[in-house]
């Protein structure tokens, strides 16, 4: 005789969810969308239906017969940077709150092997992309932009019509950094440059707030984004006979980069040197490290940067849009008075 409670059950369907949450099987297929067309309401109530019921949609039968593939590729400028962390969080979590699952794809291991990042996701029949930092894939972007909808989160190029950009708000926070610096006493300050137009809006800022200060410009040198690139500048500026008494550098990494530099030159942080870093990774939190670093509110900007690709899927024709996020400086024990 069988056991009947040894029967699996039937895995429920749309038509399940829709019966659980009082509505009609089309809107549930809009919330699997990611349709902003939904009231959050209603959106909620599909959602709690479909976790109460352990509904899982079949995301390869959609992308099959569906229009949309319920996908978002997102593309990195380089995975190992801490800094898309708190981004990525922010915005896988819009992502999946609208049904969405990102795709991501990583430009700098894909160009060492000459592939790239974008087309690799274009394959993947992606309903539209997010890249996330400054990436040399301009043109592929541009041509991108013209078939599916495109945002840039952390990164303000290249600028395309419809595209949208979200960032924090890079002059302000290079501007406190520079303040800070300026405020304990340093008037001998370097900056560390990054790349593209994030890096270009840092040193402008960096610059201006010195001039302000009734300074002459202190020494600015291509720091990149690596902590190699990094060390190899900050050496050669505490090497020389006026060596900076603090540098501010582009990011984290470039301030580790430095911090590696001073301690191989004998200096000590902050008493001999301080330093700035920008991102407020967890690198910066490491006790041991305690870097005084720039919050670029990357959670917010991610969570941004989801909900404009859902409103652009919605709405492909609306004007490009600009969101800056505002920045906060976390002083920790990276630095402190100028040296006498």
């Amino acid at each position: 005789m069988s056991d009947a409670s040894s029967t699996p059950r039937p895995k429920p369907t749309i038509r399940d969810v829709a019966s659980a949450a009082g509505v009609s099987k089309s809107l549930v297929s809009l919330v699997l969308q990611g349709s902003v067309n939904v009231s959050e309401g209603r959106r909620r109530a599909v959602l709690k239906a479909m976790e109460e019921l352990g509904y899982r949609p079949n995301r390869l039968a959609q992308r099959l017969s569906g229009p949309r593939s319920g996908t978002i590729g997102v593309m990195l400028n380089d995975i190992r940077n801490p800094w898309f962390v708190e981004l990525l969080e922010g915005l896988t979590a819009s992502l999946h709150a609208a049904g969405i699952s990102p795709v991501l794809a990583d430009s700098y291991t894909d160009t060492r092997v000459g592939r790239s990042s974008l087309e690799t996701l274009l394959e993947q029949r992606i309903d539209g992309v997010v890249v996330v930092g400054t990436t040399p894939e301009s043109a592929a972007i541009e041509k991108a932009a013209q078939s599916i909808p495109v945002v840039l989160a952390g990164t303000r190029e290249p600028h395309l019509p419809g595209v949208d950009i979200v960032v924090n708000d890079d002059d302000d926070g290079a501007r406190q950094a520079t303040e800070h610096l300026l405020t304990l006493g340093h008037r001998r300050i370097a900056h560390l440059q990054g790349p593209g137009e994030v890096g270009k809006i840092r040193r402008e800022s960096f610059e201006r707030t010195i001039r302000e200060a009734g300074l002459a410009p202190m020494v600015v040198v291509a720091g990149g984004m690596s902590e190699e690139s990094a060390y190899a500048a900050a050496s050669r500026l505490l090497a020389g006979t006026d060596r900076p008494t603090a540098i501010f550098a582009y990011n984290d990494i470039a301030c580790i980069g430095a911090l590696s530099a001073a301690d191989d030159l004998g200096l000590s942080v902050p008493k001999d040197l301080s330093l700035v870093g920008y991102d407020n990774t967890y690198l910066a939190k490491i006790r041991h490290l305690s870097l005084t670093s720039v919050d670029n509110g990357n959670l917010a900007v991610g969570v941004e940067a989801g909900k404009f690709i859902l409103e652009r899927l919605a709405a492909p024709g609306l004007p490009a849009r600009l969101h800056e996020v505002p920045s906060q400086l976390q002083v920790r024990g990276s630095t402190g008075n100028a040296p006498s």
